[in-house]
């Protein structure tokens, strides 16, 4: 665990928004103390059959923080995801804010920078970022401390960020009855895994836990907030005292069984680039489809 200190009685206001189309939350982190707030895994539409992009859950998103007359200072994203397209640039333009991940973005760039054979033009160096994180880094949300703890396992560049008594640990965790994320994408590794959802349960058993995607298992109303005791005392992969052994050979197997992500292709092209679409060389909006490269 990092150096920085736990504050439990800090108790941060959280906003959820469902996006039925990925299965993902996201969240409106507000200061109890003051109108400031984050974005925490913001989703951009996307309809692949027609290729439009369309923003609708960003903007339920920026009507609540403009309803409640909020003031964004940080759009984070706890990862590449590879399952929808952030929505961070679309809402910095209107709201302002900076956008942070963590600083192993640059592995996942130079990762799948070849898999879509981008040119010299790509910069793999995060600066598509205003932030990147390292592990223990802190920031605040107005008066409002918060630190990121590097969670590496499902990607290179994941991260939980902690304030006060909330924790928002991305695709790290899902909720009991889920379980956790697939640790086979390039750059994943289930070990790793492990430890860092070790690393997530060492905080208080009080800490709120915040997903980043719930899909429901055996038809219950999506959930997206428990606690670091009920995962320790439930999650079925990883609670329970399950060893670090039991766990890699169920995730290797599991994984192996899995698709790929109905949106993967997109979302990495769009989101390795901090959410903006790439573009071709007459500057049209245009995403790429390698063909046996994942």
């Amino acid at each position: 665990m990092s150096d920085n200190p736990v504050n439990m009685a800090l108790h941060p206001q959280v906003e959820a928004f469902f996006d039925a189309a990925t299965n993902t939350i996201s969240y409106v982190v507000k200061d109890p103390g003051s109108n400031a707030c984050a974005v925490v895994d913001s989703v951009m539409d996307i309809d692949m059959a027609a290729g439009r992009i369309t923003y609708d859950h960003a903007d339920a998103m920026i009507a609540h923080i403009e309803h409640e007359g909020l003031s964004l200072e940080w759009i984070i994203e706890t990862h590449v995801h590879a399952d929808h397209l952030s929505a961070a640039p679309y809402i910095q333009e209107r709201l302002g804010g900076k956008i942070g991940i963590g600083e192993k973005i640059m592995v996942v760039q130079d990762v799948f920078g070849k898999i879509f054979n981008e040119g010299s033009e790509f910069q793999r160096d995060g600066s598509q970022f205003d932030r990147l994180f390292k592990d223990g880094d802190s920031y605040t949300v107005g008066s409002m401390q918060c630190f990121a703890i590097h969670t590496p396992g499902h990607t290179p560049a994941c991260m939980v960020h902690v304030t006060g008594d909330a924790a928002f640990v991305g695709d790290t965790l899902f909720m009991p009855d889920g379980g956790s994320a697939r640790a086979d994408f390039p750059g994943g590794d289930a070990g790793e895994l492990y430890d860092s959802i070790r690393r997530v349960l060492s905080l208080p058993d009080a800490m709120r836990l915040f997903m980043c995607h719930d899909y429901g298992p055996g038809g219950r109303d999506i959930a997206w907030e428990t606690t670091v005791a009920e995962e320790k005392a439930n999650n079925i992969h990883v609670g329970g005292g399950k060893s670090r052994e039991e766990f890699v050979r169920f995730r290797t197997e599991r994984d192996a069984q899995l698709n790929m992500p109905r949106l993967i292709l997109p979302s990495l092209q769009v989101n390795m680039r901090a959410g903006e679409v790439p573009h071709d060389r007459d500057g049209n909006p245009m995403l790429k489809l390698p063909v046996n490269r994942l």
